[in-house]
């Protein structure tokens, strides 16, 4: 009885031996395939376009209110323009240099008011005219041999005609 046991043994062992490199064939081979898929993540990640980073926050300098008197065709002086202006700028740099020369930058602004025409201003077109004179009249240098100032949009924070 003794040898018939040893020839199914004897054939168990290399199915046993052979199974078991198997196994770990599998083992090593799933092993393999899931760290290249973890560098195929990586390097997709790394390769992929940067963030596009949010816009910067918008650098608004809001200038007290002014009262001018207008010029209309009959010489009126109670036309009256009473506006609130906020001008957004492309960074603090010019919102720093606008501020330090700001009695320039308001004298220039009541200047450029006080030639509007009533007419002109009670109009969309007129006062986007106006928006676009405001831009020119301060995008000059304040001090000779610094470059023109830019003002990206001027808002109306007040706007009353009278």
């Amino acid at each position: 009885m003794s040898q018939n046991a040893l020839p199914t043994a004897a054939k168990k062992r290399p199915i046993l031996v052979i199974l078991l490199v198997l196994i770990t064939l599998g083992a090593c081979g799933a092993a393999g395939y899931s760290w290249w898929l973890m560098q195929q993540h990586k390097d997709g990640k790394s390769a992929a376009p940067a963030k596009v980073q949010p816009p910067a926050a918008p650098v608004f300098m809001p200038l007290d209110t002014f009262t001018v008197n207008l010029v209309t065709p009959d010489n009126d002086p109670d036309r009256v323009l009473y506006i609130g202006l906020t001008l957004r700028l492309p960074d603090e740099g010019t919102r720093r240099q606008l501020n330090d020369f700001l009695p320039e930058v308001r004298s220039r602004l009541l200047m450029l008011l006080s030639r509007q025409e009533a007419g002109q201003l009670a109009s969309e077109q007129g006062k986007q005219q106006l928006v676009a004179e405001i831009k020119d009249v301060l995008s000059p240098p304040l001090v000779k041999g610094q470059p023109k100032q830019v003002v990206s949009d001027v808002l109306f924070t007040a706007f009353i005609l009278r």
